[in-house]
């Protein structure tokens, strides 16, 4: 392996991680009073999942391109319901006032494993940028992707629950509104870019 093979992941791995660390940043906000533990599972669902799509799309391009292509127009409207349908939940119960403990503010499993799929369904089409690598090399741009979306994470989850104590009862609403924000960033990028 080279150094611009290594700097090229690393560098893919922290553009790809941009969307993880803003969601991340919201669930930090959401929940001030995380423990390290599942601050650890949170970066590391997204970081999981940050490796699996780049691998699911060298998978596709090299055995059914055609049916991603079609299925890629699809991508920013996944992420915009995904995000939206999440961030809507969070502004409603920040704004009625829904607190039944711990769990009902913190984000539970289900939700991150949307959050994961959101995050990451554009890194399908990196899968495109890394189709002349060598399976050893596709796999090991994968694992600097998801390590430098677990740094990045826990850096974003850290920085939200500083500043969710601080915000109180409205840092849920606030991180809604982040996630939303994110969504129609996806969307609205699709079609500029």
């Amino acid at each position: 392996m080279d150094f611009v093979f290594i700097l090229n992941s690393i560098l893919l791995g922290v553009g790809l991680a941009m969307d993880a660390f803003s969601v991340s940043l919201a669930n930090g906000l959401n929940e001030p009073g995380m423990k390290r533990r599942k601050a650890c599972l949170i970066a590391g669902i997204f970081a999981v999942f940050q490796a699996l799509m780049p691998m699911a799309g060298w998978i596709c391009v090299h055995t059914i391109v055609e049916a991603f292509s079609a299925f890629d127009r699809f991508v920013p409207w996944i992420a915009l319901a995904l995000l939206g349908f999440i961030g809507g939940k969070m502004i409603y119960d920040g704004l009625t006032g829904r607190d039944d403990g711990e769990e009902a503010v913190g984000v539970g499993f289900g939700a991150l494993m949307i959050q994961g799929v959101a995050t990451s369904i554009d890194a399908l089409s990196v899968g495109f940028t890394i189709a002349d690598y060598d399976l050893f090399h596709a796999v090991t741009a994968a694992v600097i992707i998801a390590l430098m979306t677990f740094v990045i994470c826990i850096g974003g989850l850290e920085i939200g629950k500083k500043v969710g104590t601080k915000l109180s009862g409205k840092a849920q609403i606030f991180g809604g509104i982040i996630l939303i924000g994110i969504g129609l960033e996806i969307f609205i990028s699709s079609f500029l870019g």
